[in-house]
């Protein structure tokens, strides 16, 4: 039986640079094209009416931007299409804001035409992808940052949610989440789809700010457990 190809959606206000990502995703076996968009209310529109898979987004578009773009798509999908930041930018501002927004990547546009289609297949398959060269910067950030009340935030969840949760903060896949825990693989798709729920968010990598922010993991370690508050 055949797999369905992966739907893109890819918004860019340059003309050239969007062209030449649709012909490098057009020319890749298992993915397919759906339509262009040149802003952020374009790109909003279009999902809306194609339902991609997965936006590939500039960040600064005229009009409505790529991160306010994003948020809306990534809440209106309810985290259904991933969005990929695709930007130039360097900036510590842009990747945290576009990580609060529910973005599954961000890349850099000098990254290899290889990176940015297995970022595409990465983010479709539920896992997130940063560019390696921001994320120990990402990571300083959250050092930076004060600890919320973990015992607010993550009292909901379950020990095996929070096991879960723990292994997406370290990076871990689907796959290596289930095998690390010893669980089916849809078994640790339900246990997520219950944490974002339970913590009213949309994305992977929103999960992973608030693992951080919570405390359940720091900059530098393999993580801890919160302690839970006494009966």
């Amino acid at each position: 039986m055949e797999t369905a190809d992966t739907t893109v959606l890819v918004a860019d206000d340059q003309a050239m640079i969007r062209a030449g990502l649709v012909a490098l995703l057009s020319n890749e076996p298992g993915l397919r094209v759906l339509a262009e968009a040149a802003d952020g209310d374009a790109a909003v529109a279009a999902v809306r009416r194609r339902r991609p898979d997965v936006v590939l987004m500039d960040v600064r578009m005229p009009g409505k931007d790529g991160i306010a773009a994003a948020r809306e798509i990534v809440a209106e999908t309810d985290g259904e299409t991933a969005v990929i930041m695709l930007t130039v930018h360097d900036l510590d501002e842009y990747v945290y804001a576009a990580l609060r927004a529910g973005a599954s990547g961000f890349l850099l546009k000098d990254a290899t035409p290889e990176d940015l289609v297995k970022a595409v297949h990465t983010v479709a398959d539920g896992d997130a992808l940063i560019a390696p060269r921001v994320t120990k910067r990402l990571l300083q950030r959250f050092a930076a940052l004060g600890v919320r009340d973990a015992r607010s935030e993550l009292s909901a969840l379950t020990e095996r949610e929070l096991d879960v949760l723990l292994e997406v903060a370290r990076g871990g896949s689907n796959a290596e989440i289930a095998r690390n825990l010893g669980l089916a693989e849809l078994t640790v798709k339900s246990h997520l789809y219950h944490v974002m729920q339970k913590l009213h968010l949309n994305s992977r990598t929103q999960l992973v700010i608030t693992a951080y922010e919570t405390g359940l993991v720091s900059p530098g370690q393999t993580g801890r457990r919160p302690r839970r508050a006494s009966a």
